[in-house]
């Protein structure tokens, strides 16, 4: 395994455009949903086993699509653009679909020069992240089951260090919520690179982001 490449795929610090979103988390520490460590916890873990489960689940086929044994008899553009229509299929937000949009578009600019390769040109105009993150996987020389991590683990660290800027949290306890998720991050990441695409929903998390969509005081594009 290519470790540091999967350590910058997973980094929020990557310069993809993730720091401007904040997976919900504004929007549910407005509505008093999240106020404290233990709350935080309980929504971080909830994100993770409905959309982190899907995007790591997109994130891992779309690794195996840029990888096809024979990509003359099975087009990676057309197995990706399926993806990318079983990923709005998912995604019931139309708020959340931008969002995933805008962050695919921002790491398509990074990786693609981080790791050029042909593959990039099979991906759809406006990717939905995890697909791009599941190419930069296969560019990078890494695994599906690693694409997969790396989305299980934004699904979390990105919302975590939202929820540290908006509530003045001490960073040492938001590090110590998502370090304590490790074991059901692998789990998740796991279960999705093994098995078909989950289909994991939550309707307030898509409440949550059609409510924020529509505010003028945000501080955060989702």
């Amino acid at each position: 395994m290519m470790t540091a490449a999967l350590l910058a795929l997973a980094d929020s610090r990557l310069p993809a455009g993730g720091h401007a979103h904040s997976g919900g988390i504004e929007q549910a520490i407005t509505t008093g949903v999240i106020g404290d460590p233990v709350s935080l916890a309980g929504f971080l873990r909830r994100r993770l086993t409905t959309a982190g489960a899907v995007a790591a689940g997109l994130a891992a086929a779309a690794c195996r699509a840029v990888d096809v044994a024979d990509p003359a008899a099975v087009r990676p553009a057309d197995l990706l653009a399926a993806l990318d229509a079983e990923a709005d299929a998912r995604t019931p937000s139309p708020a959340q679909r931008a969002a995933s949009r805008q962050q695919g578009r921002g790491l398509v600019r990074v990786a693609s020069r981080a790791w050029p390769d042909p593959a990039w040109a099979s991906l759809p105009a406006q990717p939905h992240h995890p697909l791009a993150l599941g190419v930069a996987a296969a560019t990078a020389g890494l695994t599906p089951r690693d694409a997969a991590h790396a989305a299980a683990y934004l699904a979390v660290s990105g919302p975590a260090t939202a929820a540290q800027r908006l509530l003045a949290m001490d960073p040492i306890t938001v590090a110590a919520v998502t370090a304590r998720l490790s074991p059901e991050i692998d789990r998740v990441a796991d279960d999705a690179a093994a098995g078909d695409l989950p289909a994991d929903t939550d309707p307030l998390l898509d409440l949550l982001a059609e409510v924020h969509a529509a505010r003028n005081d945000r501080f955060f594009a989702s």
